[in-house]
């Protein structure tokens, strides 16, 4: 079955334009989340007031939006926990320096079935990160 690139063109035609992309996250300890975000992940505080500091980097990653964490969960029970992703090159390279740093691995470096590279690695108030990247697996 051949794939109709036409329709995926069109498609675009009618759907909003995204110019910027944040992660919001809602945590207990925020200049503990900045301290790690800046060590370990290369982001930088772009905005610091008194309940909200923003991250950004010079590259195509999200900016991080850190924000008190409620006293009522905002979303009902059970709702599915978020994964911060990030991919990367020379990720084996960034598994050691994030040792080095100190940085809580959670999940060492392991290679899904489908080629994937990942490595988990939590903040101080157990957001998890994960790095990924690509490597088609061998015979592929």
């Amino acid at each position: 079955m051949a794939l109709d690139t036409g329709a995926c063109d069109r498609a675009w035609d009618d759907i909003m334009n995204v110019l910027a992309t944040s992660v919001s996250l809602n945590v207990a300890d925020i200049p503990a989340a900045s301290r790690f975000f800046t060590t370990h992940l290369g982001f930088r505080e772009l905005v610091v007031a008194e309940s909200v500091v923003c991250l950004g980097r010079d590259d195509a990653a999200a900016d991080i939006i850190l924000l008190p964490a409620a006293s009522e969960p905002p979303y009902p029970r059970g709702t599915a926990q978020a994964i911060v992703s990030f991919a990367v090159s020379g990720i084996a390279a960034e598994q050691e320096r994030l040792r080095r740093e100190g940085a809580t691995i959670t999940e060492p470096l392991r290679q899904e079935p489908w080629g994937e590279w990942v490595l988990r690695l939590t903040d101080p108030n157990g957001v998890v990160v994960q790095l990924v990247e690509w490597q088609p697996p061998a015979g592929a």
